[in-house]
């Protein structure tokens, strides 16, 4: 047997020991994904993530960031835990990836554990690992080293696994035996595309982020546009609607990875407890967990919209205690979910905070839902 041929076997026997559910070799070079990622980037596609659009040769050519890199290799883990999420409009619903642990953490370690073996094989074998945050383009080079294809919602989806999926590369110095790329079979279906409920999805394959609420929830810093508010239910963190409706979901099974597992805090939490969460709370229960990339007052002010979306009379004593938060950003979203709420203690809420609120963007905000709440009421 080849060198060349013998290694690739051997590292494909130690990824499947190490627990990642596929894995895949293509040749370090160019993406044939570059002229999509520009055509993304053109139309704004990426909204405030401007480091999307830092140095975008990078993120399709590998070589940029290891220049001795010959193999990509790509692995992926299933995240999916077999639980479902609440329906409950006073329940926040939170993506399922941040239901466990921080995945980086994990990949990057049974990563690391992977190019040590080929270290250990392979005399003189160096790599660099690339775990989500790293600028690389892992979708494409998933779908090129077959360990699965970009769907129409632009998620990987893996075949006979589905799309509950983590993904990560390791970037080597040694020529490995290529792997097919995916083959893409969506074919006719656009269930995914369907159900957006921000019809961000403006094509196959193509996402606007700036409508996408996965973004709206964690990446957006400032107000979530008015027109969009209501679409975002009871998500707080992330939306799984484009991965749920995927009908090659129907052969995930459940990961073995406990810290994939959800915490109880993190699944179905009550919208009520959440509003009263102080910034050091906050940190403490979501320690480790993806949740903290959104910051307090992102999702505070995420909790205040789906308290608004409830249309329950339960959510106007959390929402008062919102109205008078210190960030202007959480006042104005309780301001207009108080608005959404046809309650006569929720107008007295407005009306007091009003007389009292001193940011003028936040007031404008109370005049707004106050407005909205009296033709609610008539």
């Amino acid at each position: 047997m080849e060198p060349m041929t013998q290694l690739s076997r051997q590292i494909r026997e130690e990824a499947r020991r190490l627990g990642f559910l596929r894995i895949g070799f293509a040749a370090a070079g160019k993406s044939e994904a570059a002229t999509g990622l520009r055509a993304w980037l053109e139309r704004g596609y990426q909204g405030t993530m401007d480091w999307m659009g830092r140095d975008p040769a990078q993120r399709t050519d590998p070589r940029r960031l290891f220049p001795d890199a010959r193999t990509v290799i790509s692995v992926a883990m299933s995240y999916h835990s077999g639980e479902e999420p609440s329906a409950d409009p006073l329940e926040g619903a939170i993506s399922r990836y941040a239901w466990g642990g921080d995945y980086h953490e994990l990949l990057r370690e049974r990563m690391q554990l992977l190019l040590a073996f080929i270290q250990k094989q392979s005399r003189g074998a160096r790599g660099k690992l690339c775990v989500d945050s790293s600028p690389i383009h892992e979708k494409a080079w998933a779908a090129r080293s077959g360990v699965g294809w970009q769907g129409k919602h632009s998620n990987t989806i893996v075949k006979g696994a589905g799309c509950w999926i983590f993904l990560g590369e390791i970037l080597v110095n040694r020529r490995l035996i290529n792997d097919a790329p995916a083959l893409d079979h969506c074919g006719s279906c656009t269930r995914c595309i369907d159900v957006c409920p921000t019809v961000a999805i403006v094509e196959p394959y193509v996402v606007d982020s700036r409508l996408c609420i996965s973004y709206l929830t964690i990446e957006l810093r400032g107000p979530i546009p008015e027109p969009l508010r209501a679409s975002l239910g009871n998500r707080i963190f992330g939306c799984d609607d484009c991965l749920d409706v995927c009908p090659w979901n129907r052969f995930q099974k459940p990961t073995p990875e406990k810290r994939f597992l959800p915490r109880p805090e993190n699944r179905n939490p009550g919208l009520g407890d959440l509003a009263n969460l102080t910034a050091e709370e906050f940190r403490e229960r979501f320690r480790g967990s993806p949740v903290q990339r959104a910051r307090y007052d992102g999702f505070l002010r995420n909790v205040a919209v789906a308290l608004g979306n409830s249309a329950s009379g339960k959510a106007v004593v959390p929402l008062k205690r919102l109205l008078h938060h210190d960030s202007p950003l959480v006042r104005s979203h309780a301001a207009w979910a108080l608005g959404r709420l046809s309650a006569e203690e929720a107008c007295l809420a407005l009306e007091q905070a009003g007389q009292e609120e001193p940011d003028p963007l936040v007031r404008a905000e109370i005049d707004r839902a106050l407005e909205t709440g009296r033709v609610a009421r008539l």
